[in-house]
């Protein structure tokens, strides 16, 4: 018998496209859920074009990109014209059948659809319907569309990643994923479930409003706080971490070594391994607000020995000795890493119109009782319309 998951018997209706809002279901669906993807006929969620690379199918034709397998397992498609009558009616049938509606059209975009949170909730008290736009549902900004890449530059991620001014390529610089849509993604998931809590409790749902302006602006962490406390906004340092040092890259013969110290034990520690005692004993460095303090001289001191080692021969003196680091991997690296091996970390999923399994990483969720099972590939466009259509007879009441 298969053990029920975390979310057996939840069934979420997605009405979303592009990366935040698939990244949130496909959590759902990861832990359990049944996630219908509403996609628009003939062309599906946008991301399917969005390539290369793309998939191959079985008659040699080309299959979805890669951008769409990231964020879209474990669904079933349904293709229905969201702008017709017909189609806006079966999708508030569906609706109907469902706990969760997650959407990502712009403020009030659905609401000439009855499609919106009070036209569904109506009808549908226990409802928990999460809308993700770009300045979430009200302020001045509100009716305005929101992109990853613009939020990241006016949330001030962008203010801060990159080179210091004066040195070689110095620009503010985007982060090489979407990390915007993705923390909105996991935002919205947690909403979602303590929503889906009070509901069961209570027999109320509610409308979760997530804007990926406020994840960014709460994705600032501890420069923001740096910010409110000393008064001054942070700036572009590279690769160095603006409260700890020495926490960067460092070169090696070979490649770059992360040191990551987090504490003045283990600088010292780091000094015995380097063989710089007099570096550990030198009061400017002692603690960790002086080597902030005298951040170029410590780097380049550091710098200076770590690059007569090889990678894996300072990482061995390291790791035996308790001090964090890790190496700088390309992509391929990471999942040929052993850990990544032993904790299963790429998938794979079968899907009968494509020439190969899609490859795809997996959930970091790792519950004990109740373990992320992956159950299908994402999903061609339109392959479960007539299954899902076909059950609407069965309408459940509140």
């Amino acid at each position: 018998m298969t053990t029920p998951q975390a979310l057996s018997g939840v069934r979420v209706l997605d009405l979303s496209r592009v990366l935040a809002g698939p990244w949130a279901t496909q959590t759902l669906a990861d832990l359990g859920a049944e996630v219908i993807k509403i996609e628009r006929p003939g062309v599906g969620d946008d991301t399917r074009a969005w390539g290369p690379p793309f998939t191959t199918k079985t008659d040699g034709t080309r299959g979805d990109s890669a951008y769409f397998l990231c964020a879209n397992r474990g669904k079933k498609s349904v293709e229905l014209d969201i702008a017709s009558p017909e189609g806006a009616e079966t999708i508030r049938k569906l609706a109907a059948t469902c706990d969760v509606v997650v959407e990502n059209f712009k403020v009030g975009g659905l609401k000439k659809y009855g499609l919106d949170y009070a036209s569904l909730s109506a009808t549908h008290p226990r409802l928990v319907y999460c809308s993700i736009t770009g300045f979430g549902q009200s302020g001045p900004r509100a009716s305005q569309a929101g992109y990853d890449y613009m939020i990241q530059a006016m949330g001030g991620l962008m203010s801060v990643t990159g080179q210091p001014d004066g040195a070689p390529g110095a620009e503010p610089m985007k982060v090489g994923v979407a990390v915007v849509d993705l923390a909105t993604g996991l935002y919205a998931s947690n909403a979602i479930l303590a929503a889906l809590l009070h509901a069961r409790a209570t027999g109320q749902g509610q409308h979760v409003d997530i804007a990926l302006f406020d994840v960014q602006a709460a994705m600032l962490a501890n420069q923001a706080t740096n910010y409110f406390v000393s008064g001054k906004a942070p700036t572009r340092m590279g690769n160095a971490h603006p409260n700890l040092v020495p926490y960067q890259p460092f070169p090696c013969s070979d490649g770059m070594v992360v040191i990551a110290v987090g504490n003045d034990a283990q600088f010292h520690t780091l000094c015995g391994v380097l063989q710089v005692g007099a570096l550990a004993g030198d009061a400017r460095f002692v603690t960790n607000a002086g080597r902030i303090e005298n951040r170029a001289e410590v780097v380049a001191a550091i710098s200076a020995i770590t690059g007569g080692w090889t990678m894996g021969g300072l990482m061995a003196r390291l790791e035996a000795a308790g001090v964090p680091c890790g190496p700088v991997n390309t992509i391929d690296q990471v999942f040929d890493e052993p850990q990544a091996k032993h904790r299963g970390l790429e998938i794979e999923l079968a899907r009968d119109d494509l020439s190969a399994p899609t490859r795809s990483v997996a959930s970091p969720i790792r519950l004990s009782e109740t373990p992320v099972r992956y159950d299908s590939a994402p999903p061609a466009l339109g392959a479960d319309t007539e299954a899902v259509l076909a059950g609407l007879g069965s309408q459940r009441s509140d």
